[in-house]
């Protein structure tokens, strides 16, 4: 992976998306929100693009790019219109899990045609019992001569219906101490757009206050067949899914930081706009000192955000540990986002309660964020944790 292009190859990048997401995305991204339509159009455009492929080594068909350069990508597309941000995620993240922990045979197998994106990934962990609490969950998968036999109930699995590919963590020693060793992750093969398959029932999309067009659906596992070879890492990853999935996790809050900061830009960018248009007084209302200090703290949240996760992504790329700077910017982006995305309706006055401006749609789309990946709350424990450990007293303190 080339996890530090040239500032020119990342900024070539950048602009290009940029340029798409100001062309395509914006003109309709309300319509389609509106009507909870996937964008079948504009997912071939991230085909087309080669967005599916950004972080998979070219040696696979891919862009071979850095966290960093993806994290740059994903506050564009989020800015344009969030969902398209998770259509791409979920996807990331699996093949990130696929190129770090998979056989070679795994990498060769999927990879490129991920990387084409024809097929997409869905990454399914959390559980009606299991959500903050991961090493809950009670999806079993059993072995048995034939290969796996797997049953168990998956929640909130984005792109669950229209995925080729379902990365999902299952124990597979329920006896384990600690519960975690018991506990595998697998690349499960499926038909993309059927939701009856033999030992797999797929929901109906779930009812979301926001991040509409795209599907959040349930996953029924019963007696569902995978091959022998179905477990991430082979033989060697059985019993490693809870450390592989967290891993996955880590990255994942990164891109929750940019997708907050995407979110964020869209709604100062709206407001700053408005406020310049807007008169009374005989003025327009950017020239009064209350709008102009709201603007500021929104800018300078926004900026904050963007150089935490930066920071993260940085340290990730160059191999570094980076929960804690990871969960620092998902809480501080996340937050900020929802405090960004307020002030900007309240600006806007009564027309940011309507959907002729885009600012409603983006409050209702805020909330997922704060929950996403794990709620502030858990991050600020794991936060703490990590800061615990890294400045504990030594014997004689």
């Amino acid at each position: 992976m080339k996890a530090s292009p040239s500032p020119d190859e990342r900024q070539a990048v950048v602009a290009a998306v940029r340029d798409w997401v100001d062309r395509a995305v914006v003109p309709t991204a309300a319509a389609l929100e509106d009507a909870d339509e996937f964008p079948t159009a504009l997912t071939s455009d991230m085909r087309e693009l080669g967005l599916f492929g950004l972080t998979i080594p070219e040696e696979h068909g891919g862009l071979g790019l850095g966290l960093t350069t993806y994290a740059l990508v994903q506050i564009e597309i989020a800015r344009g219109w969030m969902s398209l941000a998770g259509i791409l995620n979920t996807h990331f993240m699996a093949a990130w899990m696929i190129k770090t922990f998979g056989t070679a045979e795994q990498r060769v197998r999927y990879l490129p045609r991920m990387a084409a994106g024809e097929v997409r990934a869905a990454y399914s962990m959390t559980e009606p019992d299991a959500g903050s609490d991961v090493q809950a969950i009670r999806t079993r998968a059993n072995r048995d001569a034939d290969g796996w036999s797997i049953t168990g109930q998956k929640m909130w699995t984005t792109n669950g219906l229209r995925a080729g590919l379902v990365m999902l963590l299952a124990k597979t020693d329920p006896d384990a101490v600690p519960r975690h060793r018991g506990m595998s992750a697998f690349i499960l093969e499926k038909e993309p757009e059927v939701s009856r398959l033999p030992g797999l029932e797929i929901s109906p999309p779930l009812r979301k206050l926001g991040y509409k067009g795209i599907e959040s659906t349930e996953l029924v596992f019963d007696g569902f067949r995978a091959p022998a070879d179905a477990v991430l890492g082979g033989e060697a990853g059985i019993g490693c899914g809870f450390k592989q999935f967290m891993a996955g996790i880590e990255l994942g809050r990164v891109n929750i930081a940019a997708r907050a900061t995407g979110v964020a830009t869209a709604a100062f960018e709206a407001a700053i706009r408005y406020a310049q248009q807007r008169e009374t007084f005989g003025q327009p209302i950017a020239q009064h000192q209350a709008i102009q200090l709201k603007l500021a703290d929104m800018a300078t949240k926004i900026e904050a955000s963007r150089l935490l996760m930066l920071n993260a992504a940085r340290k990730k790329d160059s191999g570094e540990r980076t929960d804690l700077e990871a969960g620092m910017a998902k809480l501080f982006a996340t937050e900020s986002a929802h405090e960004v995305v307020m002030d900007a309706m309240r600006i806007h006055g009564g027309y940011g309660y309507s959907k002729d401006f885009p600012i409603e749609r983006l409050y209702r789309d805020t909330p997922l964020m704060l929950l996403g990946e794990g709620t502030s709350e858990i991050q600020r424990l794991l936060i703490a944790r990590r800061l615990l450990e890294r400045f504990a007293l030594k014997n004689g303190d």
